[in-house]
């Protein structure tokens, strides 16, 4: 497993291999956890947990693009030059369609822009984001077999 910039949709199955890869290569690694939710509050209260923020997010709103800025500000003070950040067991949850697919390009906006020389001052860190989404059952017994 080559851990490079972007984001990627893997397999739960795959999570192991990144994890090893990231650790082999003394990468930080950020665990989200949403319990397999998918919708805007579940993904706020999982980055306000999990990731470093700056500014930090308050709990009284949930914009998107404050969520972007702080997360990029966040990892950016790190002054890591690559950190990775992995999203198992996703689940989109019903009616909440649009706040993963707006999860997801947040993520996208940070992992380019936290790649530019000219946003970052010439201290450019790739971020790689794994989201592995959660099996059915239906997919779980036939790889059971």
């Amino acid at each position: 497993m080559v851990i490079d910039r972007g984001l990627y949709e893997v397999s739960g199955a795959d999570i192991p291999g990144i994890l090893a890869e990231a650790a082999g290569q003394d990468l930080p690694v950020f665990m989200l956890s949403t319990a397999g939710r998918t919708d805007k509050e579940a993904f706020f209260e999982a980055v306000r947990e999990t990731l470093p923020l700056d500014p930090p997010l308050g709990t009284s709103r949930m914009m998107w693009d404050a969520l972007s800025d702080s997360v990029w500000g966040g990892l950016h003070a790190l002054k890591l030059p690559r950190v990775v950040i992995v999203w198992p067991g996703v689940r989109p949850t019903a009616g909440a369609e649009d706040d993963f697919k707006t999860a997801l390009n947040v993520l996208r906006d940070v992992i380019a822009s936290l790649a530019e020389a000219r946003y970052t001052g010439g201290r450019p860190t790739w971020l790689s984001v794994y989201v592995a989404r959660a099996s059915s059952r239906g997919e779980e017994a036939r790889a059971k077999g």
